[in-house]
């Protein structure tokens, strides 16, 4: 009798994960794609509907990593491009925006001198800097990793600090109390509690380094999805433009994903 009782209580889980965490976007999805279809399906729309873009992108949803040779590759190829620029300007961004904004955290005097500085340079938008560093690399590629290094360093930098700062009183109290040397304090006490606010630097400069590559491609070319969707434009392949930037926004939400997951573990392995 306790087996057959217990045994629709996994189905009931499964029922109430599927209309609370799965049917609701699925619908809205739905809802979405139905109206796209209405709207531009009008002879004045301009815009293919979506099931024109399926059947005019058939052949890169199928096979994204064809290789032609050059710059005609699919799309796996232009995305794979794209996030080997983002992971090494992202990097450094990580390591130079965690260092000094610890920096500025622990020390007023570098809080003084750097901060206003840092205040001006954030200011700048990120595709501004493009001409200075083609002058300065006089090479595309380094071009759009310094883009992408300049684009995620404020958030990371200052989010960093600030978690910093906010470490309560006490902590540094206790740690004085102990006479903790530099490195556990750093390990025990510094970086947990200042570890979500290093995270969400990390998410909103993961976030704004795919943005910033893709808009950085259109400029520089050669291989990357920002240099497709430009490509694409420029031979009037709207269906294609659409393709991408559904991939773009997958590519994105996945590498937001990853950052908040890694936070997770983190906080949960220094509260442990």
């Amino acid at each position: 009798m306790a087996t057959s009782s217990s045994s629709p209580k996994p189905l009931l889980r499964i029922w109430r994960y599927t209309t609370q965490r799965m049917l609701p976007p699925v619908v809205v999805i739905f809802l979405f794609l139905l109206i796209w279809q209405i709207l531009c399906s009008r002879e004045s729309a301009h815009l293919p509907t979506p099931t024109a873009v399926v059947s005019d992108t058939l052949e890169l949803i199928l096979n994204p990593f064809y290789n032609h040779g050059g710059n005609d590759v699919g799309m796996g190829w232009q995305i794979w491009a794209s996030l080997k620029r983002v992971a090494l300007g992202y990097s450094l961004a990580v390591v130079v925006g965690v260092s000094l904004g610890i920096l500025i955290g622990i020390s007023t005097w570098a809080m003084r001198g750097l901060d206003p500085i840092f205040q001006v340079l954030r200011t700048v938008p990120p595709l501004a800097w493009l001409p200075i560093s083609l002058a300065g690399f006089q090479d595309n590629n380094p071009s759009a990793i310094f883009v992408i290094f300049i684009t995620a360093i404020w958030p990371i930098l200052i989010n960093t600090s600030v978690g910093v700062l906010n470490i309560p009183s006490d902590y540094q109290n206790v740690s004085k109390v102990l006479r903790l040397n530099h490195w556990t304090y750093f390990s025990k006490i510094m970086l947990p509690a200042a570890a979500p606010y290093i995270f969400t630097g990390l998410r909103i400069g993961i976030g704004l380094s795919w943005l910033g590559i893709v808009a950085a491609e259109m400029l520089i070319g050669g291989v990357g999805i920002g240099f497709f969707i430009w490509d694409a434009w420029n031979s009037s392949l709207i269906s294609d433009i659409v393709l991408a930037l559904i991939y773009v926004g997958i590519v994105g939400y996945i590498l937001d994903r990853i950052v908040a997951t890694i936070g997770d573990r983190v906080a949960q392995a220094t509260s442990a």
